[in-house]
């Protein structure tokens, strides 16, 4: 019940808030902060008791599983199944540390503060269950329960005149992708022939007996496009950076960091595993769509002139890493990009929290009114250079290690597309990175901000945890990468069976890469 609890407390917690009195706005904030952070503590027990080798037959551990919804008159069952390997298992830890940064840094809200808090609270609970369901009805449940408040959010407590445009942009472009990436999963659903929504059997169903090529092509385009919205695919990429740059701190924080992190997800659980042949099919395609990712919106950042609008298109092309390690298809390919989904998940939180402590204190995130904050607000002048340090790829930092290993291990599948990533890693992120610290962090400081003062505790406190996970993660990267392996080999070597009977010629390619990693990691 463990799993149970982590996601089930913030939305326990909304009881009490919805309760309280509008004018008792900091208990509102009060239980918040305390759901929030009960979830983190029982989502850091979860990793270090965590244990691969007692995980169940299917390789899930904590996992249960019953019957809630049993539709027997027209053989549909709808389960709750919860449990974690390792490809969710830093998903939820991620997602618990952000939840509770995003609640501490949430006190620029001065206005209907009990329901601000009681949607981020849905919106936390939303994300974690959503990682942590086995069953394609709760996991897709689960998803927009937690994206339809990052739209109220928006339109409520945005920031700027554009704010109510952003909103409607950001809804339409995440509904009609959630919306597509729905009619693949029904589509799946029926073609398995199955009476549950059950991944775990919907897996062993397509295993024993596989969907026919074609439908499974068409069903991998629907998912793939469909998730791919929703993680902001070039071209499909534009809803991003304004979501992003008028929402409040808190949802930037949760939405970026967390919730984009869904659509990968996604593909990595359900899409390549149950429909294998499809992705051998559209994976080249993927590939070619994440240079957009890499190249186009790194080029789009170097222009832009308001940090939130750099942090929101540079996450955009931190996506094509994870987009190329997906399709790599290796084992240390495929790792790599779980440990990047990580990293940037408290990457993205971290910079658009510092974004946010900057607008509210200063009243601009404008690139050329900012200047001295290093000398001025040390604290929140290191924690800025910290964060752009590790979006360049800086070695100490997880994100490179992510980027790292998606680079190691898409070389022998995509030597161009891997050359062109390494360029806009080295060249075109670093750029636009380092041009930020200098303009920001150095230089003279603007008179009008000559009297701020550093961040207030709690604010200390979510930086703080935000730049540990990072360090951590870029120093001892075993704490994932050895649970993440034996589940993601496991679909490796799905679709590489599979592969062989569309692609010859890439699969033995995948097979000496994937060989190749294994003898290195051992």
């Amino acid at each position: 019940m463990l799993l149970t609890a982590i996601f089930l407390i913030p939305l326990l917690a909304v009881l009490p808030a919805v309760a309280i009195p509008r004018i008792y706005g900091w208990l509102t904030r009060f239980i918040a902060l305390l759901a929030t952070f009960t979830s983190m503590v029982l989502s850091v027990y979860l990793l270090f008791t965590y244990d691969g080798a007692t995980a169940s037959p299917a390789g899930y551990k904590f996992d249960f599983n019953t019957t809630w919804v049993s539709l027997e008159s027209i053989g549909l069952n709808i389960g709750y199944h919860v449990g974690v390997d390792g490809i969710n298992l830093g998903l939820v830890v991620m997602g618990a540390i952000v939840a509770f940064a995003a609640a501490c840094c949430s006190r620029e809200i001065r206005s209907q503060e009990k329901e601000y808090y009681i949607l981020l609270l849905l919106m936390t609970g939303g994300i974690l269950g959503a990682f942590v369901s086995l069953d394609l009805f709760l996991f897709y449940f689960f998803h927009e329960l937690a994206l339809v408040p990052t739209f109220i959010m928006i339109g409520l407590w945005g920031r700027g005149e554009k704010r109510t445009d952003a909103a409607f942009n950001i809804t339409v472009y995440l509904s009609f992708g959630a919306l597509i990436a729905l009619i693949g999963l029904v589509m799946l659903y029926i073609q398995t022939g199955a009476q549950s929504f059950d991944i775990v059997e919907l897996t062993a169903i397509t295993q024993s007996n596989p969907i026919e090529v074609s439908t499974q092509g068409t069903i991998f385009a629907l998912l793939m496009f469909g998730l791919g919205i929703l993680v902001s695919l070039w071209p499909f990429h534009t809803w991003a950076p304004q979501g992003y740059a008028h929402a409040p701190t808190a949802t930037a924080m949760l939405h970026a960091g967390v919730l984009k992190k869904f659509g990968l997800y996604g593909l990595i659980r359900v899409a390549i595993p149950l429909a294998p042949k499809g992705a051998a099919t559209w994976l080249d395609v993927l590939a070619l769509l994440c240079v957009g990712n890499i190249i186009y919106c790194g080029l789009v950042a170097i222009r832009q002139r308001d940090i939130n609008y750099l942090i929101g298109t540079s996450s955009v092309a931190h996506m094509g890493f994870v987009f190329l390690g997906v399709a790599s298809l290796t084992l240390i390919g495929m790792t790599g990009a779980v440990i990047l989904m990580v990293a940037h998940g408290l990457l993205a939180a971290l910079t658009f929290g510092l974004s946010g402590w900057i607008r509210s204190k200063t009243g601009t995130t404008e690139i050329d009114k900012l200047g001295g904050l290093l000398k001025q607000v040390p604290f929140i002048g290191t924690a800025l250079i910290m964060a752009m340090m590790a979006g360049c790829g800086l070695p100490g930092f997880g994100n490179f290690v992510g980027e790292f290993m998606v680079l190691f291990g898409s070389w022998g599948t995509y030597p161009v597309i891997t050359g062109l990533a390494i360029w806009g890693a080295l060249i075109v992120g670093a750029v636009y990175m380092l041009r930020a610290i200098r303009n920001v962090a150095h230089g003279p400081l603007d008179e009008h901000h000559a009297r701020l003062r550093d961040a207030d505790g709690l604010s200390r406190i979510a930086f703080s945890l935000l730049i540990a996970g990072l360090l951590v993660l870029g120093i001892y990267p075993r704490i994932l990468t050895d649970k993440i392996k034996p589940s993601v080999g496991k679909i490796v070597t799905i679709t590489k069976a599979h592969e062989k009977e569309i692609k010859p010629s890439k699969a033995k390619t995948v097979a000496v890469n994937t060989a190749k990693s294994e003898g290195k990691n051992r």
